[in-house]
């Protein structure tokens, strides 16, 4: 993979000796050294999706255990930061709650020779609808009544479009919504929801960034809305479920006749429903996901996060950290590091082996 000199001290492959400054927690990760595969070894950054930070950290964790001698840095600066990122040759892969447009594609193959760069689901994860009302932990509402809220046309909790989905005694607060104001892939899945479901209200196309003429109140990250709605009595927003928490209320989102309430087993069955993209590689994982279904066991608004790795590396050892860590990432052991620490959805056995089979296929050569 082509980098750039002045970045060649962060994404180069280092060697690790054996010296005291390797330990930097101690004895613990002295003791996993010793009980690890030190074989691999080197050192690779990523940046990209904050909805991944929690599950990243886990798999960094869980890695190092493994592979004391070999290092992944992740920045979570946003899921188009990152592919932005790994599209400069600036870091070893991204991580991305979309997966790379036939656009990015194309462009990939400048920084990741001639296969381009290619998506492995990594990381699934029901997008809450959140929101801010003392003594309410959840409401009802469809798609449509979300998009409007979203629209600025529904502006009071009490207005009757919500009080007729719901049996609660909601208070006459003004509406806040919150929405992000950096390139997300959070705010993709979810405008891609409501432009599937309720294309007649919700009118813009999906799209990371937020339309300019809505001019709602805006944070950075998931962290940032989240931490906005919980200071504000009644705002609300959308964000990944592991980051939301008290105060905060969730929305329970019709699907056919049904309301369904977020859940792990409901995101994950939206997973089971998709279908891959097409026209892609077949080491290319990108999934559509059915956003319309009736199917009142699925929780439509989920988030399939990316890991986005060049086809090609130029140094065998930093292609070597990058399988192990990939595969890692979807094992069994990892998805469950991550479902425990993000509450996240653990990918099938079956997209699991897909993910292991694409990674094995990183090859190493000149990137002309």
């Amino acid at each position: 993979m082509r980098i750039r000199a002045t970045l060649s001290l962060s994404l180069a492959v280092v060697v690790l000796t054996a010296c005291g400054s390797d330990y930097p927690l101690g004895d613990e990760q002295e003791a996993a050294a010793q009980r690890g595969d030190t074989s691999l070894q080197g050192a690779v950054t990523a940046a990209g999706s904050s909805a991944q930070g929690p599950a990243m950290d886990a798999w960094r964790s869980g890695f190092a255990t493994l592979y004391p001698r070999a290092q992944v840095q992740y920045s979570p600066d946003g899921s188009g930061a990152g592919r932005g990122a790994l599209l400069a040759g600036a870091v070893g892969f991204a991580g991305s709650d979309a997966y790379l447009s036939d656009e990015e594609l194309a462009e990939s193959t400048d920084a990741c020779g001639p296969g381009g760069a290619f998506n492995i689901p990594a990381y699934v994860s029901p997008i809450s609808v959140a929101f801010n009302l003392p003594g309410i932990t959840e409401l009802k509402l469809d798609a449509a009544t979300v998009a409007r809220i979203f629209r600025g046309e529904i502006t009071t909790w009490n207005d009757p479009v919500i009080a007729a989905q719901n049996d609660v005694d909601l208070p006459a607060l003004p509406i806040s919504a919150v929405s992000r104001s950096d390139d997300s892939g959070t705010t993709e899945n979810f405008t891609d929801y409501l432009h599937a479901v309720v294309p007649e209200v919700w009118t813009e196309e999906a799209d990371g960034t937020w339309p300019a003429e809505l001019e709602n109140e805006n944070a950075k990250g998931n962290a940032g809305v989240v931490s906005t709605v919980a200071s504000t009595v009644g705002a609300v927003t959308y964000a990944d479920d592991s980051a939301v928490g008290d105060p905060l209320g969730r929305v329970a989102l019709k699907v056919g006749e049904a309301y369904v309430p977020v859940s792990s087993d409901a995101a994950a069955a939206a997973v089971d429903l998709a279908t891959r993209v097409e026209g892609r590689q077949d080491y290319d994982i990108a999934l559509d996901l059915d956003r319309t279904t009736d199917d009142a066991r699925v929780y439509p608004l989920v988030l399939v996060s990316y890991h986005v790795y060049c086809a090609r590396y130029e140094n065998e050892a930093t292609a070597a950290v990058v399988r192990a860590f990939g595969t890692y990432a979807v094992s069994a052991d990892g998805q469950a590091e991550a479902a425990e620490a993000a509450k996240s959805s653990p990918i099938s056995e079956e997209l699991s082996q897909q993910a292991t089979d694409a990674l094995a296929s990183i090859e190493v050569g000149d990137i002309p």
